[in-house]
């Protein structure tokens, strides 16, 4: 079979999954489930064969169709979108695996909907990672938000369907109002929107246009949550907790930070922008972004609140990183993409597995917490650990990484933003975690509940020991994407 028809499968399969999904669910809830996890499993398995062509430098794409002259469905395999489309369908497993605890355990309804809709994500989140172009791109990345917004409304009641308009409203706005006519003024002044090694706007377009262009893509990506178009992000945290982690882990704010740096390094070109000062303000925006965040995050009291403030910090180290414009801050910019997932899904988990078990939604209710369900704490400190930037974890890695492109362009203020940000983060995960081993529990109440049902509770053990594994076996990622930054200086 070869890597094209792999491609078309891959695209495809959860669109048939989503469908055998409806399916069995109006025969059985055990059948239902069966087929999101096989479906899920041989996702995984197909997007992970074409890893040892890829790293052989194989290429593939395939045109699909042609809506006019230079404008086409098309896709393409490259290091960066592997990545992605690799994080994406291995956590689809065990997202899949929480969701059978959780929406079992907390009596969900509506759940062959939900399996369903997450299904049809999932297949817009490959066509993201595969897409050729910036039309491709485009087209997929507004699937992704319509097929999210019925899994964000999933409770139904007054306030989720509020919250979820604001959702849907924010990333239709910023993607319909600047990031399409972003890319209609690059098909315009290059002439195609094709993803190509080291930019094609180089000669095209020069002085205070690039910095206006590329901060319509910046803003245009709602999804990557750059200061001031963030507020959605809160706004979903009304989804249950499953959704909350394909949010801010499997597959809707990575695709917003992938898509800002592969319009940075395919469209723009890392040269082109590193010689032009119109593009410097980026990086600033990216680490007010970093900083503010993180103090917002410091004063909530609702955990998954505070979660989702650290998700806007932390997906705007990806852009500052990208911003630097050195080797080694990109290399960082990615791998702190799968760094993020694997603890941030981690700590989603414990926060779903807490309130599946005992209903606490509050960081004062977790007083002792830790001695009452000692799995899905360990797992959230190795989480919470790791966006600090502790070793063994996988956040110390990426950090690394990007603090080194940092001193390699003796750029300061990355330098300033990382070491302020990572008290910050200390300075609201640490207490947490203080608190759920160290405290008594709240009005000194003894043990009522267990642990989360078995499944999620598998789920976050999985992904945490995803978090501290990174942190000594991470050499193919960082040489899929070292092959990704080859010429970059």
């Amino acid at each position: 079979m070869t890597n094209e028809t792999i491609i078309l499968l891959v695209l495809a399969l959860p669109l048939l999954g989503a469908i055998g999904i409806v399916i069995s669910g109006r025969i059985s809830p055990n059948l239902r489930e069966a087929v999101t996890l096989t479906t899920a499993g041989v996702l995984t398995w197909l997007v992970w064969s074409m890893v040892p062509d890829l790293m052989d430098g194989a290429r593939p794409e395939i045109s699909l169709y042609e809506i006019m002259p230079g404008i086409n469905i098309a896709f393409r395999l490259e290091p960066l979108g592997m990545l992605f489309a690799a994080l994406a369908s291995g956590l689809w497993i065990v997202n899949s695996l929480y969701s059978i605890g959780y929406m079992r355990g907390n009596n969900e309804s509506n759940q062959t909907r939900f399996y369903t809709f997450f299904a049809i994500a999932i297949a817009a989140t490959m066509g993201i990672a595969f897409a050729g172009n910036l039309f491709t791109l485009f087209l997929y990345y507004e699937i992704l938000t319509l097929s999210t917004y019925p899994l964000v409304s999933h409770k139904g009641d007054d306030k989720t369907v509020r919250s979820a308009r604001v959702y849907l409203g924010v990333l239709l706005f910023t993607s319909i109002g600047l990031l399409l006519p972003a890319i209609i003024w690059t098909y315009v002044v290059a002439g195609t929107g094709d993803f190509t090694q080291g930019g094609i706007l180089a000669g095209k377009l020069q002085g205070p246009a690039v910095g206006l262009l590329l901060g319509l893509f910046v803003f245009g990506v709602g999804k990557a949550a750059v200061m001031p178009v963030h507020r959605w992000l809160p706004a979903a945290m009304v989804a249950p907790t499953p959704v909350s982690a394909l949010l801010h882990a499997v597959a809707v704010v990575k695709a917003g930070v992938f898509t800002i740096t592969k319009v940075i390094i395919f469209i723009f070109g890392v040269d082109f922008l590193f010689n032009e000062p119109s593009s410097s303000w980026l990086l600033y925006a990216a680490a007010f972004t970093v900083i503010a965040a993180s103090v917002v995050a410091l004063r909530q009291q609702n955990l998954k609140r505070l979660l989702a403030y650290s998700t806007i910090a932390q997906l705007s180290y990806v852009v500052m990183a990208t911003a630097i414009l050195k080797p080694l801050a990109e290399i960082g910019a990615v791998v702190h993409i799968v760094a993020h997932a694997f603890g941030k899904i981690t700590l989603f988990f414990a926060a779903g597995a807490i309130y599946v078990a005992s209903k606490k939604t509050e960081l004062p209710q977790l007083r002792g917490i830790g001695r009452q369900m000692p799995w899905t704490m360990a797992a959230f400190s190795i989480g919470a650990l790791s966006m600090v930037g502790v070793p063994p974890t996988a956040g110390f890695v990426s950090k690394w990484y990007i603090l080194a492109g940092a001193f390699q362009a003796d750029n300061y203020v990355a330098i300033f933003t990382i070491i302020v940000s990572t008290a910050l983060n200390a300075a609201y995960f640490l207490p947490i975690i203080y608190m759920a081993w160290f405290s008594q529990p709240e009005n000194g109440a003894s043990s009522g509940y267990n642990e989360a049902p078995f499944p999620a509770v598998l789920a976050l053990t999985i992904t945490a020991a995803l978090t501290i594994g990174f942190f000594f076996f991470n050499g193919p990622i960082l040489e899929l994407e070292r092959q990704l930054i080859e010429g970059l200086g």
